[in-house]
């Protein structure tokens, strides 16, 4: 349970001013929401299950490096925080291809998120707290968190349009990596 409710809180935070939530409320304005959900759950599960058996094999070939694993898992957070700030556009093009896809509504949206989801941040998240964590409660929470991060993000771009508060959503979750990589860091360390 407690790697569930970690890798959804993570990954929801991580999924914050993400380009692939741009990409969702994009195919929402196209596409009925329900498909538009329905495509981002799949695409998710197949790639967050790729990133748990990454990070799962990884923690138990490095098992008697738990502490370096810690620490090196924490700086990957530092890493994510920085990587925040710098911020996920979607570009006009990535836009245009939204818009402008063609065929069924999952298989667009499945098909855009897997591609974008591919070494994303939120994929490298999910293999780095694979790391540590049971391997289906990091899947199951890191699916529910993305998912739940792209809802959020669909509803509010139905309700403020384009007028996000980007600066807020950008260092809350940036903060948010930070506390996670310098507790990663501390508990490799032995201070926790």
């Amino acid at each position: 349970m407690y790697a569930f409710l970690l890798s959804t809180a993570v990954i929801f935070v991580a999924e914050l001013g993400d380009k692939s939530q741009l990409m969702a409320m994009t195919f929402a304005t196209r596409y009925r929401v329900r498909d538009v959900l329905i495509g981002i759950t799949a695409a998710t599960a197949v790639v967050h299950l790729v990133s748990v058996g990454i990070g799962a094999a990884v923690g138990t070939a490095f098992e008697q490096y738990q502490g370096v694993i810690s620490v090196v898992a924490g700086v990957a957070f530092l890493v994510f925080a920085a990587w925040t700030l710098r911020g996920d556009e979607l570009t006009d093009d990535e836009a245009d291809k939204a818009r402008r896809s063609t065929g069924a509504a999952l298989l667009a949206v499945g098909t855009a998120f897997f591609l974008a989801e591919l070494g994303d941040k939120t994929m490298l998240a999910t293999i780095t707290l694979a790391t540590q964590e049971g391997w289906f409660g990091t899947w199951v929470g890191s699916t529910v968190g993305m998912v739940a991060a792209d809802a959020l993000a669909i509803g509010v771009g139905a309700v403020l349009g384009r007028k996000l508060p980007e600066k807020v959503i950008k260092y809350g979750a940036a903060a948010a990596f930070l506390v996670f990589g310098l507790v990663l860091i501390a508990q490799g360390l032995g201070w926790l």
